[in-house]
């Protein structure tokens, strides 16, 4: 049995929950997300609690138990709490601004770089070296910030860039002048 597939999941009061056929469906304060369970799976509630269950013993259900039971963890926190990652940008003169639904970043490109924000990502820019992703489907807003980071990942030199808060660059030493 799957370590992580036989713990129970605690519903929130906050959360509402519909289980119809294969789907199963989270509605909250935040948001709403649904999740189809793969052949071999099934979910049950009892009381506040969602028990995940495998109906066969193959290794792909092995497999699948203990990654939706997970999945389904980070539905319950997305539309309860919303899931969030900050950015920083680190460089003379590197900054972002917010118009809309489009980030620019000048990164020390000729030219300003634009991102356009997916609707179901909300980013904010408190600082101009400072960007929160925030949304409910954590894949979405880990993918959103991939995307950002993508633009000008820190290097190793002297470590601009845009990286995640408290990301650790490993710096190299440069060149060595020998006399």
């Amino acid at each position: 049995m799957s370590r992580i597939g036989k713990i129970p999941v605690v519903l929130p009061k906050e959360a509402k929950i519909a289980i119809e056929n294969r789907t199963v469906r989270f509605e909250g304060p935040k948001g709403k997300l649904s999740l189809t369970l793969p052949a071999g799976i099934k979910v049950e509630q009892k009381d506040n609690n969602l028990f995940v269950q495998r109906t066969s013993e193959t290794k792909q259900d092995h497999a699948n138990h203990g990654t939706v039971r997970a999945l389904l963890v980070n539905m319950i926190t997305g539309v309860t709490q919303a899931h969030q990652k900050s950015l920083e940008i680190q460089g003379v003169g590197f900054r972002a601004q917010l118009q809309g639904q489009k980030l620019i970043l000048n990164i020390g490109f000729s030219h300003p770089v634009e991102y356009m924000v997916p609707k179901d990502v909300k980013v904010s820019v408190p600082q101009p070296t400072e960007v929160k992703v925030e949304g409910v489907d954590k894949a979405l807003v880990g993918q959103v910030a991939a995307e950002i980071r993508a633009f000008k990942p820190p290097e190793p030199y002297k470590g601009k860039g845009i990286r995640y808060l408290g990301e650790a660059v490993r710096r190299k030493q440069g060149k060595s002048v020998t006399k």
